[in-house]
Formats: C-alpha cells, structure tokens, sequence
C-alpha cells in the first residue's frame, strides 16, 4: 500500500486566544480527491496554509508527498501546488502572457515556457482568449487561468482553497470536470468548499470541521448512511418547504411520524419522502451543541 499524500496527526493552531484547529487528524490517499467542508470561520483555510507551509503549526505533525512541513519544508513546496481563494492573476497581462512569465519564473525556457503555455490554454479552454487582457476574463475564466498557472510544472498534490467560490453555475461544472481529469492524472487534490454538492460530486472522501474539529469523516454515501434512513419533508400548498426531518428508515418509524404529523399539520400539507442529501449531513453536524455530541452522533 502507497504512503499516503497527505497525513496529519493532532494539529493544534490558535491564533492570540482564539483555537482554531484543534487536534486534527486526517490521511488523504494519493491520487484521490479529499474534501474538506465547513462553515465559515471554522478553520479550513488555516488547514491548507499549514499544509502548504505558508503558517507554522502550534503542535502536532503534518507530512505531505511523504515529507515533514516543518524540517523538509523545501521538498514539500516542491511537491506542491496551491490555488486560493482569490486569483492570483495579472489583470494588465494577458492570459498567454501570465502562463509564459510564471513558466519562466519556474525555470523554464523560453521554448518551454511558450509550448507549455499553449498546452495549459487548450487544457483549460482558454485558446481563444489566450492574447486577451485577463481584466476582460470573465470569474470562470479568471479562475481556470489561476488553476493553470498553479499546474505549470507537474506536482503530484493539489491544494484547492473554495476554488469555485463566486462562480456561476455553469464555470463551477466546468471546474469540477477539471478537478476529476486531475484526479484521473494521479494527482491529489485536497480542496475546501462549503458547497455541499461540490464535495458531493467531487471527493472519493470528506471530512466534515466545526469548530477547528473534525466531526466527521468518510465517502459522501457513508456520511450519508450514518445519518439514517429517510427524511420526511413537509410542504404546504405554495409547494414551499416548510419542515424536514430524518428518520430511521423503518416502516415503524415512517408510519408513527406520518401518524403524529396528521394531528399537527393542515389537511393541505403535502408530504414527500426521499434519502438523505449532504444537506442534511451538513445540518445535523453543525447544528449540534458541542463536537462531543457531533462526534457521537457520527462514529
């Protein structure tokens, strides 16, 4: 069995008073695509900064491509590639001119770095628009350039902070599309979201984080699993949602709850049952009072 690309043992980061990461562990199999989801303010970002190298950690150990953060922290910038939060572009360039400048800044030729170039505008779609200004780009194309330029030399592990934040829907399908060729080139893509059907549709794994905890970890179909079995959902006659709630499957408890809502509900209400989503996954997990409790509901 393969090292795995990314391994994490009880990392602890505060920042003045305030904890933010608190007893991480987490091991991300190579050339598979993890994802990390949580709310706001719940630590993520910090996660991938401490994984890239860019903030030291307070305590715990963190390898990535098999290397220590801290004491081979150049060979891990050398495995490495990172696309944050917000591209990280040249608006006066062009997109070709982008790609060209950091191939070289890479250490390419200028043979090199022009061939590269044209392969990464056709990869990402971005030919036509290759001798354009990127302050014209649109945010989907501002973004597939910033992937780009994150994949200008070959690194085995992909760091991807929100990578389809403010995107419409049609650039963040695209994106997901790339995010899966990577994956099918061996690459390992760590990514955050706080979309629920980006980790859904993209990650072999996810790990849920609340409160600089993780709550929760395993396949989209598992989480999904341990939360039970149906969800009954009420809607009124507007069609609007009105209440959901999960049950445990069963005949017997469809059948009582289906009984106790008749005698709370409106002869009009319309009831509809379905399997649980990460919608519900993601409720039920940051809803809770404490990460004990998340923790319990979710072993």
């Amino acid at each position: 069995m393969s090292k795995p690309a990314i391994e994490v043992k009880g990392l602890r980061k505060k920042f003045g008073n305030h904890v933010v990461l608190n007893g991480i562990d987490l091991s991300v199999p190579s050339g598979t695509v993890y994802a990390l989801l949580g709310p706001n303010g719940a630590g993520k970002t910090t996660l991938i900064h401490i994984l890239s190298t860019l903030v030291a950690a307070d305590e715990g150990s963190v390898r990535v491509s098999g290397y220590d953060v801290v004491t081979d922290k150049l060979q891990v910038k050398q495995s490495i590639s990172l696309t944050g939060q917000f591209a990280a572009v040249d608006d006066a360039l062009t997109g070709e001119e982008n790609l060209r400048m950091i191939c070289r800044l890479s250490g390419l030729t200028a043979l090199e770095s022009r061939v590269r170039a044209d392969e990464l505008l056709q990869h990402f779609d971005l030919t036509g628009a290759a001798k354009k200004r990127v302050k014209t780009y649109s945010g989907g194309m501002r973004r597939r350039l910033d992937l780009a330029i994150s994949l200008v030399t070959s690194r085995p592990v992909l760091f991807l902070d929100e990578p389809t934040t403010g995107l419409d829907t049609i650039s963040r399908r695209a994106l997901w599309e790339i995010i899966l060729q990577l994956k099918e080139q061996g690459i390992t893509v760590f990514l955050t979201t706080q979309y629920l059907e980006e980790a859904d549709q993209l990650a072999d794994k996810i790990s849920v984080i609340a409160d600089g905890r993780i709550v929760a970890t395993g396949t989209p179909g598992e989480l999904k699993a341990r939360l039970g079995g149906e969800v009954i959902e009420l809607y009124n006659e507007d069609e609007n949602l009105i209440e959901a709630f999960p049950t445990t499957g069963s005949i017997q408890d469809i059948s009582r709850a289906l009984n106790e809502l008749i005698l709370k509900v409106p002869q009009e209400t319309k009831v509809r049952i379905r399997k649980p989503s990460m919608d519900d996954v993601f409720l039920a997990l940051t809803a809770k009072k404490s990460t004990q409790e998340l923790e319990g509901a979710f072993s």
